[in-house]
């Protein structure tokens, strides 16, 4: 007797033939064929007819910051504003709504938002001069802050920094509120409300200081809770943190305890490039005590640079513009050893890197950890690849490299303003090599796809319909474009391949767990045009029904 059944459906398996139908007991999918296959299954089960729509594995979003986006979405909304009055209205609006907060923080403010200028802290007094503000980039990696931010967090005269990261200073000897990276804008998110405790396992990799209290803890659970609510409505049943402390891994381990957590999520040990080589235990630590279907840890994060706006993105040649060369985060031969020491510990390793430089950096490194510990099935995974050497194109498939993407931030996605900008930064044959999707997997290597949510909304269909539809991109860029079936599979049987899960989720076949996503439409009887106006009718956790659009409690999508 099956607890669940799924009929009338059009059933992409990943594994095999398309089927109608499937059935759902204590949690596994337990049988998968046609409706008729369904009968000696129907007894007692609660039957959802899928009304000829597609039905997939649960979505798995590869690489997100959970914690961060759960923070931010309680910020003033900025996305897509570029009109200094405009901006004023939204951030005068919260500061008027809320008098206590120590700072007004705001996200997804862009360059040249001021009305065509770039943004210093003289344009932030003048959206907001009486008490501390800041505005965060979209891509995370730059923040702007008035000048009772800067005094508030003790930066107005500059400070030491992390290598790789700036308080920029202007020639009045004051910071000019622009702060790139987060080890020269780390100050300023800690006069938020959160304390800035989500920035923890990425700034440091380590947990908050001082430690949370109980009603902070509380709270925190409470505000990730929120954020599954709407990551359940977009058919996600999985997620792979991209920053990492023992304090997150606790937090979500209680809502498992708790009967709360809805997505599986992995949590990495963060290795950051001031650390000695022996922090790498904390990673086996992390291993050892969390290693559950809901909650577990198995992999190292680094950054090897940064972005290309601010020019700390590696490349191998100077910025255009700038004639600058961005320093990478990482020296080659501690990178090395870093890998060579987290493949022997049977680590998996991720590391941003987005720039060709950054890129080709991190290749060596995969590279020197397989001559010293001989081949073995790593999945070892660079993050991004804005910016690709040609020459280093198969060495993503000869290395069993993991090419990890996310589609809607490419210049195709349709959601970031390319085009001027991107062409005073880079030359024409760099923007030829730009999110090379479809080249590296005509090259044998395998690609993930996710969205690096809260850099963009963690919404898979919209992502998706970049990967596939995107926009007509004239010279030099390169179609890059997916097929649907492609980019269905990179969000889930590949990347459920990527996290070691292969023969437990990611198909819809016998054994496999019941992460189950529903979808309002045959996506693939409409025109690919209408991709992104797809939504998900339900979602389906281990057999339970997490997400229900019909229901009136369903407030998202």
């Amino acid at each position: 007797m099956a607890d669940i059944v799924i009929q009338n459906g059009r059933l992409i398996t990943f594994n095999g033939p398309d089927q109608q139908a499937l059935a759902i007991t204590d949690g596994l999918i337990t049988a998968v064929g046609s409706d008729a296959d369904m009968a000696p299954h129907l007894a007692g089960a609660e039957v959802i007819d899928a009304e000829g729509a597609t039905v997939l594995p649960g979505f798995i979003d590869s690489h997100v910051h959970l914690f961060q986006g759960a923070v931010e979405a309680t910020w003033v909304k900025l996305f897509g504003i570029r009109s200094k009055d405009k901006i004023a209205e939204a951030v005068r609006a919260r500061s008027k709504a809320q008098p206590e907060d120590k700072i007004i923080f705001a996200i997804g403010m862009s360059h040249g938002c001021m009305d065509g200028a770039e943004p210093d802290r003289h344009h932030m007094d003048d959206i907001l001069r009486d008490r501390p503000f800041a505005a965060m980039h979209a891509g995370h990696h730059t923040v702007w802050a008035n000048t009772k931010a800067l005094e508030a967090a003790g930066i107005l005269d500059g400070a030491d920094v992390p290598d790789g990261c700036e308080v920029v200073m202007g020639e009045d000897g004051k910071a000019t509120g622009v702060l790139n990276e987060v080890g020269a804008f780390g100050p300023v998110l800690r006069l938020t409300a959160s304390g800035a405790r989500e920035l923890a396992g990425y700034e440091t990799g380590s947990n908050p200081v001082p430690p949370p209290s109980a009603a902070e803890r509380e709270a925190d659970k409470t505000l990730i809770e929120l954020s599954l609510k709407q990551i359940a409505s977009k058919g996600i049943t999985g997620l792979h943190n991209m920053d990492g402390n023992f304090y997150q891994l606790e937090l979500l381990a209680a809502l498992e305890a708790e009967g709360r957590l809805t997505a599986r999520t992995e949590v990495p040990m963060h290795f950051k490039n001031f650390d000695s080589i022996d922090r790498l235990s904390e990673a086996a630590d992390m291993r050892s005590q969390y290693s559950g279907d809901m909650v577990w840890s198995n992999r190292v994060k680094m950054f090897m640079d940064g972005v290309i706006e601010s020019r700390t993105a590696v490349m191998t040649r100077p910025y255009t513009d700038t004639g600058t060369l961005a320093d990478p985060l990482f020296s080659q031969p501690f990178f090395d050893e870093v890998c060579t020491k987290a493949d022997a510990m049977d680590l998996q390793i991720a590391v941003h890197s987005i720039g060709d430089g950054a890129v080709h950096r991190v290749l060596n490194g995969y590279e020197a950890a397989r001559r010293a510990n001989g081949p073995r099935d790593s999945r070892h995974r660079i993050e991004h690849i804005e910016v690709l050497l040609p020459s280093d194109l198969p060495r993503f498939a000869e290395l069993g490299v993991v090419a990890s993407i996310q589609p809607p931030h490419g210049p195709g996605g349709g959601y970031f303003d390319f085009g001027d900008a991107e062409d005073s930064i880079l030359r024409a044959e760099e923007l030829g090599w730009n999110y090379p999707m479809r080249r590296l997997l005509e090259a044998g290597a395998k690609v993930i796809l996710n969205t690096d949510w809260p850099v963009v909304p963690i919404d898979v269909l919209p992502s998706i319909h970049a990967a596939v539809v995107g926009k007509d991109l004239p010279a030099p860029w390169v179609d890059d474009r997916l097929t649907l079936r492609q980019a269905l599979a990179a969000y889930t049987r590949d990347n459920a391949w990527v996290e070691f899960n292969e023969s437990r989720k990611g198909r819809l076949s016998a054994g496999m767990m019941g992460d189950v996503v529903i979808l309002d439409r045959d996506i693939e009887a409409a025109p690919l045009s209408q991709l992104n106006q797809a939504k998900v009718r339900a979602t389906l956790l281990g057999g339970r029904i997490i997400y229900d659009r019909t229901s009136q409690n369903a407030d998202f999508g």
